[in-house]
């Protein structure tokens, strides 16, 4: 990431994050998962050939963060009002679920979505089902 200050601001003061190690890489608790912030680099033995970097054209992605919360109105009005920049309100997926796309201060996309209650009936019927040997 290009400013890992203001990306962990981001994470913090906008989603709620705590801080668990500040920086080099920078560690935020979110929920019951982590977010590590790296400011990226060269090759390393682990990925000898790969440099990572902050997207150079936004309107192109081949990745993005995927966030599943409770309330998708609350979390759209209340980081928004924190600052979160959406690029459209929460629109209905086909009946599945809610979503809505964010971004970060470098620009990464972030999905937003809350599933639908015919969505966690499916999935609750396909746990169901595996467990019953009947896929």
């Amino acid at each position: 990431m290009r400013d890992q200050e203001k990306s962990k601001d981001f994470y913090v003061r906008v989603l709620g994050g705590k801080v668990i190690k500040p920086e080099n890489p920078c560690y935020i608790k979110l929920a019951n998962t982590w977010i590590i912030l790296n400011s990226g680099g060269g090759p390393t033995p682990d990925k000898p050939e790969v440099l990572l970097e902050t997207p150079s054209d936004l309107n192109r992605v081949n990745s993005f963060l995927n966030l599943r919360v409770a309330d998708i109105w609350a979390c759209y009005k209340q980081w928004g009002a924190k600052g979160a920049f959406f690029l459209a309100e929460p629109l209905d997926n086909h009946g599945w679920e809610w979503r809505c796309y964010m971004r970060d201060p470098d620009g990464y996309l972030i999905e937003v979505g809350q599933y639908t209650q015919m969505a966690l009936d499916r999935f609750e019927n396909d746990v169901n089902s595996s467990a019953d040997g009947r896929e």
